[in-house]
């Protein structure tokens, strides 16, 4: 049974990682040819590096289906403003359907390890399949939260050498086009778009919106809107930006201290929480019958009460450790 357990695992995890894999990597080439494409317009040193740009893998025809069928709907635009934050290239057809083929497969994951249990089978398969909706939506958000924090680190060095750029007689533009080629991702990446929206004619405002609803960062909104008033009433932008980037590094310095002295208790709220689960699924793997009497009616309102007590504890924890800074 442990074997059959392990297997399952495995087979998941790699059906999962393929969907993942798969999808991201037919929109990255797609994203490179189309990135190609805009240098074409935008730049003005652009030397081409692929003989055939008009091959352009469309997304499946499931995928297309599905973006036909939700274009109208409320909620496209959050799925699309997440996509972009998380840097996901996949469009929102791509990703329900990503997320429907997570939710049958925790189903069936649900399905056969119910199997093993004493009339349980219904509760193990809606329980995976709770998993499978919710999972790519964690994993989103962890992606976006990773995205954002390392866009952050570099963005107080970034504003210096910005500002330095200024200094030495370079436009707006030019230097959002240096940063664009000097720095590392994905703070590259996120001016390289905005240098491109310019170049296709969004004026500089709107781009600079687009750019702060890909990464919603309180530094990076002070510098968008030092750059936006410096627009319309002059200044010397350069020594702002300077002011910015120290206030910045200053925070992120801080923020590194007041992790590190509160990294105990954050390991401990996850080792606390994470215990008993794991030590009622090996109790579960050794010895199935044992640990199933519990899920029997009236005790089953014990491991109910437990999980709700222990995510209770998980968030307050999270709260105590949380310091804004």
């Amino acid at each position: 049974m442990l074997l059959n357990i392990i297997i399952v695992l495995i087979a998941v995890g790699a059906a999962g990682g393929l969907i993942i894999f798969g999808l991201n990597a037919s929109r990255d080439s797609t994203s490179e040819q189309l990135g190609e494409r805009l240098e074409r317009y935008t730049s003005r040193d652009y030397q081409p590096t692929s003989p055939d740009l008009s091959r352009r893998k469309p997304p499946g025809r499931l995928a297309q289906a599905v973006d036909r069928a939700v274009a109208e709907r409320s909620f496209t635009g959050n799925i699309r403003t997440e996509l972009a934050r998380a840097d996901l290239r996949l469009t929102v057809g791509e990703w329900l359907v990503a997320r429907v083929t997570f939710v049958v497969l925790g189903t069936a994951m649900g399905l056969f390890l119910g199997r093993m249990t004493s009339g349980l089978v219904l509760i193990v398969a809606i329980v995976g399949a709770v998993v499978g909706f919710f999972g790519p939506s964690i994993y989103l958000r962890m992606r976006i939260k990773g995205r954002v924090k390392k866009f952050v680190n570099q963005l107080g060095d970034t504003i210096t050498l910005m500002a330095n750029s200024l200094r030495a007689g370079y436009s707006l533009l030019q230097t959002m086009e240096m940063v664009a080629k000097e720095t590392p991702p994905p703070i590259a990446d996120e001016f390289q778009r905005v240098v491109h929206e310019v170049g296709l004619g969004i004026n500089q405002q709107e781009a600079m919106a687009h750019l702060m609803r890909r990464i919603p960062s309180d530094d990076l909104d002070l510098l968008i809107s030092a750059i936006n008033i410096q627009h319309e009433v002059g200044g010397n932008l350069s020594q702002i930006l300077d002011i910015i980037g120290h206030t910045i590094r200053e925070r992120v310095r801080i923020k590194g201290e007041i992790g590190v002295l509160t990294a105990q208790q954050t390991i401990s709220g996850y080792v606390i929480s994470a215990l008993p689960a794991v030590l009622g699924g090996v109790i579960f793997i050794i010895a199935p019958s044992y640990i199933m009497k519990m899920f029997a009616f009236p005790w089953i309102c014990m491991p109910i009460g437990s999980a709700i007590m222990i995510i209770a504890g998980f968030f307050a924890m999270k709260k105590i450790t949380a310091i804004e800074v």
